[in-house]
């Protein structure tokens, strides 16, 4: 879906976002828009946040006030301007403004963009291309706009909520520059709500308490907060916005918590950090923001046991148990008694003594496997379950542990020839790791011992 500069079928109407002095123009007989829509700013002036990209005196601003405008990734969370300063730029420009979402949209959508784009070039008008959430196109989808984005028909500006680096093509990143949007603070929130009750107008009345739950209930999000703030005047008696009012409105909103994006890894990223470093408060905090924002329990379970074997492993294997087992209780009871016991398991793996032991181990044992020859198995480990094989000396001098002394054959070799006395397992001297590496240390220096022996 396209638009011009005035239509704007396909506009994300709500992506805003000005502060308390902001004074759009509105045309009263358009019929309804939503509050956010009616409070978009058209200049910088009016628009809040991001001054680490729109302080005087940085590129991106220095680039809109010039009207020199380059192609550009607007990288940021919902409701913090994307659009809004897309549209800013271009009038700053003068450039002409045509805007397609990726959703919506596909190659015959591109080609009709770029054919108006043309047309305008030949008057001598730049066009801004903005592209809505346009890490949802495909890689041959993305590849379509190069060409013209390398001969100057479009000036491409893309929004998009994922990072840039996994979801578009490197030759379309290399064409533009990328601004990271940050949600907006709670003071920029108030201004923006202080501005959408005198736009709803005298009528409708709320405390500044009241738009200060509703600014830290809508996360960093314009779009939201002011959603918020005209639902609740929709359901306020007599234009008065009140405690219980409010209370129905922000119950149903909830934190941000894309189960998919940025934010999902970089939380569950969090929570794994606070485990590993021991800090079982941030780690109970980091797991009460994923169930809140929405997060499948049963994921969180399943990096618990992750966590357990990478970070824990033999320094306590009761992390192990205890994380299958809440595992299992989420399975089998679900909210909010599965939820209970996965907070007892982060508690216990946060406290536990930690150890990477084994997943260094692993890791370095999989990577001789991979590089190397596939190594023959020496003949007295072999299995020799007929007589062909016994003749073949499969099983021979094959020493049976049990019998050894103290149940330990110590000089006997395991590993193929090529890798005799490789080592990957060392046990960091850390809960029962301890007595783990206390025991490997006695069993090498008796096999040191034995091959002493052996040689003399």
């Amino acid at each position: 879906m396209m638009s011009d500069g005035s239509g704007q079928p396909g506009l994300d109407q709500a992506s805003l976002f000005g502060d308390a002095c902001a004074s759009p123009s509105v045309d009263d007989t358009a019929g309804y828009q939503p509050l956010a829509a009616r409070l978009r700013p058209d200049s910088l002036e009016f628009f809040a946040g991001q001054q680490h990209l729109l302080a005087p005196g940085k590129p991106l601003r220095q680039a809109i006030d010039s009207g020199q405008l380059h192609s550009m990734i607007l990288w940021g969370p919902p409701g913090t301007g994307k659009t809004t300063l897309a549209r800013i730029a271009s009038e700053s420009a003068n450039a002409h403004f045509l805007q397609i979402s990726a959703v919506l949209s596909g190659v015959k959508e591109i080609r009709e963009a770029i054919a108006q784009a043309r047309q305008h070039k030949v008057s001598g008008r730049d066009t801004v291309l903005f592209v809505d959430e346009v890490h949802r196109f495909n890689k041959s989808q993305q590849d379509a706009f190069l060409p013209y984005v390398e001969d100057g028909t479009v000036i491409f500006i893309g929004a998009t909520t994922e990072n840039p680096s996994f979801e578009l093509n490197n030759a379309l990143l290399s064409r533009s520059r990328v601004y990271k949007l940050r949600s907006l603070d709670v003071e920029d929130l108030e201004a923006v709500l202080t501005h959408g009750i005198e736009t709803l107008g005298a009528g409708i009345n709320a405390e500044p308490a009241q738009l200060l739950q509703i600014a830290r209930q809508a996360d960093g999000d314009a779009r939201r907060a002011l959603n918020l703030l005209e639902l609740a005047a929709d359901l306020a008696e007599e234009g008065v916005i009140t405690e219980q009012t409010l209370e129905e409105v922000l119950q149903a909103s909830l934190r941000r918590f894309d189960k998919g994006g940025d934010l999902f890894y970089d939380q569950i990223s969090a929570l794994h950090k606070a485990v590993r470093g021991s800090s079982p408060d941030a780690a109970l905090y980091w797991l009460c923001r994923m169930l809140d924002g929405g997060c499948d329990p049963l994921y969180i379970a399943r990096r618990l046991v992750r966590m357990a074997s990478e970070d824990i492993g033999n320094a306590d294997p009761r992390a192990l148990t205890i994380s299958l087992e809440a595992w299992q209780v989420q399975e089998r009871l679900g909210s909010p008694e599965g939820e209970l016991a996965i907070a007892q398991a982060v508690v216990y793996l946060a406290a536990a003594a930690k150890s990477n032991a084994v997943y260094t181990a692993f890791k370095e044992a999989m990577a001789d496997v991979r590089n190397g020859a596939s190594e023959e198995v020496p003949l007295h480990l072999r299995n020799a379950p007929t007589a062909l094989m016994k003749a073949m000396e499969h099983g021979a001098d094959y020493r049976y542990a049990h019998d050894e002394e103290g149940g330990y054959a110590a000089g006997e070799n395991y590993f193929p020839e090529t890798l005799q006395d490789r080592r990957y397992y060392f046990p960091v001297d850390r809960g029962l790791e301890h007595k783990i590496r206390e025991k490997l240390e006695l069993l090498r220096n008796r096999d040191h011992a034995s091959k002493n022996r052996r040689y003399q």
